[in-house]
């Protein structure tokens, strides 16, 4: 049986298209999917994303814990409020979920985790966290809202709780402010400005009103892939999942193999792999008329390849995509589209960031 966010019956009036996204009845568009794509490029879109999972760990011992369960490290979280970015292994390097982990308190970091791997995220934190003194609580209580765009924050600041206003200008890229209720983080997957808001799911009806009466228009998940896209954003389970690691996902900047002796869940295999760099996560131009799709084979002169994910950019009138490839390939390549090849070039993402094309 499919879940449906708080906002459900707001996404119907509004015209939303309701589709089955892990679990979830989600809104695909609202009439036009090219149309929001280009709102939140150029001015102020809203996402419901409550369908993401929200986690408090809490304990004397959280920030240990997290230490080894993510390949990212949090002592490198030195100011209250800073988020970082992060992937959660098993123990050969594969990719159990990317994630987002802010410091709250020295005993408090919060998590916001996929949909799509909600149970076996659950599942795997509390196996791993037995032998330690922590708390483990998912916030059902909140939805969460991404406003985004190049207006987006203007727009939204006086919107704000009051006592927030303040502190959320200052609010500098990956971090995030709150109140007892509110959570108000710089961050998004769109490759604009904005704000992840997290609040109750009593008051987010009201709120999503208010936003739309400033001028906000609802964004679905067909904008929101290609905005990510467009933005060099990896998807999970599709651009990595467990067989896949970090380094070739694109994502070995996410990795602290320092301090040595920390040693978090998969770093062994993980370190073998991206010593071996057999294979890269690279962008994809398509240099003649077609799309790129996901899946599609790409031939290079050391191997084929394959898109993990290609779309046509609303941003660039072309066709775009993520690629894992044979590492020192050369920068051109073809792409094998229903039997015939296309020359695509090798580029590197993103392709699009706060509006502006970069390939």
């Amino acid at each position: 049986m499919t879940q449906q966010t708080a906002l459900f019956a707001q996404h119907v009036a509004a015209g939303g298209k309701m589709v089955d996204f892990a679990g979830w009845e989600m809104p695909l568009h609202y009439g036009s999917q090219l149309n929001e794509h280009h709102q939140v490029r150029r001015d102020a879109g809203v996402f419901d994303v409550s369908h993401m999972t929200i986690v408090d760990l809490k304990g004397t011992n959280v920030k240990t814990f997290l230490q080894k369960l993510l390949a990212n490290d949090v002592d490198r979280l030195k100011t209250t409020g800073k988020a970082l970015y992060s992937c959660m292994l098993n123990e050969q390097g594969g990719v159990i979920d990317d994630l987002i982990v802010y410091f709250c308190a020295e005993e408090h970091y919060r998590l916001v985790v996929n949909a799509g791997t909600h149970d076996k995220d659950l599942a795997w934190i509390t196996q791993q966290a037995e032998s330690f003194d922590i708390s483990i609580q998912e916030r059902r209580d909140l939805s969460m809202l991404a406003v985004q765009g190049p207006n987006a924050r203007a727009k939204v600041l006086p919107l704000l709780p009051k006592d927030l206003q303040d502190s959320a200008i200052q609010l500098g890229v990956f971090f995030a402010t709150w109140n007892n209720d509110w959570f108000i983080a710089r961050t998004g997957y769109t490759g604009e400005d904005g704000f992840e808001i997290m609040l109750p799911n009593q008051e987010v009806t009201e709120f999503w009103d208010v936003l739309l009466n400033a001028g906000f228009k609802p964004a679905g998940l067909g904008a929101r892939d290609t905005l990510r896209l467009e933005a060099g954003m990896c998807l999970y389970g599709t651009d990595m999942d467990e067989s896949i690691s970090p380094c070739e996902a694109g994502l070995k900047w996410t990795i602290a193999f320092q301090p040595e002796e920390r040693d978090f869940i998969g770093r062994a295999a993980l370190k073998e792999k991206c010593e071996s760099n057999c294979l890269v996560q690279v962008g994809l131009l398509l240099l003649e008329k077609g799309v790129l799709r996901n899946h599609q084979k790409v031939l290079t002169e050391k191997g084929n390849g394959e898109i993990t994910s290609g779309t046509f950019s609303p941003t660039l009138g072309r066709a775009i995509a993520l690629a894992r490839v044979p590492a020192d390939c050369g920068d051109q390549v073809q792409v094998e589209i229903r039997g015939k090849l296309y020359a695509a070039q090798i580029v590197k993402s993103p392709f699009v960031r706060h509006g502006k094309a970069l390939v």
